[in-house]
């Protein structure tokens, strides 16, 4: 299946004139997903055109709030002031999750020191007004060299997840540091080296693993590499998150959008959520899903979870708020 990470948009459509339209922006790192279910979709409904483009999260949601999408892609819950924004302009939307993410520290693959890092060590590294520009301000023994540091861009979700599982705010970050809402940009910079560090989602870097290093991440109870294994036991922590969709209800009334909204949530498309690399979800926790849409139930339940949060806890939050 193809990944096209480096487009900004992609048109998934049969050549023709008057197709039925679905238009989806936001995250790039649930990009790949939505634009393989898509691709799937496409192969069984060629009467539909699919646009699937990534501005990042917050980027996403300015556009979603507006009206001008009708799926949002999402590597974190709906801010307050965004669900504000959307009840200014009357859009009313489906929140649900889609699968999980292990959000990934890299290094160069000529980097042997760093390979594992303590959270306190990110923090320090990473907090707004940091002290550490070399390797050996982390830890003595390591090379004293500047630390080049690369990350996602302010819209992206992945950097409002990351600063606020590491540093316990969201946006709190140093700003000396280079940043793209590009994966691939990313990914260059941190496999030129050899003192770098960045970090972006786990799919990205196992389509990549030849190219950088991933660095495990020790919460208080040892080193944890991010796998999927680490991330449906709820070891890797505080990096492992959830990934959403959003979807406009107005949208719903046409039938291409919850004939698409369907086979997102059914068997048939988590084939191609794992062929992406991310992590799928339980069965029941489709179903609920499919719930939501089918109720109509609208708003969010998840805005309010805290970063770390396992993903045992998080499916138990979306059965109870079915009940």
């Amino acid at each position: 299946m193809s990944k096209k990470w480096t487009l900004g948009l992609a048109v998934l459509a049969v050549a023709g004139t008057g197709l039925a339209q679905i238009r989806a922006d936001g995250s790039s790192t649930v990009y790949p997903i939505t634009q393989a279910v898509a691709e799937e979709y496409i192969q069984r409904n060629p009467g539909v055109r699919i646009a699937v483009a990534f501005s990042g999260t917050g980027g996403g949601f300015r556009k979603f709030c507006r009206g001008e999408t009708d799926i949002q892609n999402a590597s974190r819950p709906i801010r307050k002031s965004e669900l504000e924004e959307c009840e200014r302009n009357g859009i009313r939307f489906i929140e649900i999750p889609i699968a999980y993410d292990a959000l990934t520290v890299v290094v160069s693959n000529r980097n042997t020191w760093a390979t594992c890092l303590r959270t306190s060590e990110l923090k320090a590294i990473w907090e707004p007004n940091s002290r550490v520009t070399l390797w050996s301000d982390v830890r003595r023994e390591w090379p004293r060299a500047r630390i080049v540091l690369y990350g996602p861009g302010t819209d992206s979700g992945t950097f409002d997840y990351f600063t606020e599982a590491i540093m316990g705010r969201s946006g709190a970050s140093r700003t000396d540091f280079f940043p793209s809402e590009d994966d691939n940009i990313i990914l260059r910079g941190v496999a030129a080296g050899p003192y770098t560090l960045g970090y972006f989602g786990f799919a990205y870097y196992e389509e990549n693993k030849g190219k950088v290093k991933s660095v495990s991440i020790d919460n208080g109870r040892g080193c944890v590499a991010p796998s999927r294994e680490s991330v449906l036991d709820g070891t890797y922590q505080p990096l492992a998150r959830p990934l959403f969709i959003y979807v406009n209800v107005r949208s719903l009334e046409r039938r291409e959008v919850q004939d698409f909204l369907n086979f997102y949530l059914s068997p048939q498309a988590r084939r191609a959520i794992r062929a992406t690399g991310y992590v799928d979800l339980p069965a029941d926790v489709y179903s609920l899903g499919q719930e939501l849409v089918n109720r109509r139930r609208t708003g969010t339940f998840f805005m309010d979870l805290p970063p770390a949060t396992p993903l045992s806890r998080f499916v138990e939050e979306l059965r109870r708020e079915l009940r």
